[in-house]
């Protein structure tokens, strides 16, 4: 299997774990007192936005030339390393509530 394709698997991977993350942050904001939810819920509709962001990065890359995936590379790398940032963000601000 090329390298290019372990890549996106990977991603692909990473997406479907940190999906899996979003459900628990959801259901956690649901137990929450009713101030506490507003504010869960604006960074969860922000981790929302950045995965489908994401997700339409990693079928452009999928769907790039081989030329091209090396440039899309960059770009995917910055969006997965915001995304684990946001979600680190996100684990420690609910463990508050």
């Amino acid at each position: 299997m090329s390298d290019r394709k372990l890549y996106q698997q990977k991603l692909q991977a990473q997406l479907d774990e940190w999906h899996a993350e979003l459900d628990k942050l959801k259901a956690q904001a649901k137990g929450a007192s009713a101030d506490a939810q507003h504010g869960m819920q604006e960074q969860i509709d922000a981790l929302e936005t950045q995965m489908a962001e994401a997700r339409d990065q990693l079928k452009e890359f999928g769907a790039a030339g081989d030329e091209a995936w090396a440039s899309l590379k960059a770009g995917l790398n910055a969006s997965w390393e915001s995304l684990k940032l946001g979600f680190k963000e996100a684990g420690a601000k609910f463990r508050k509530h």
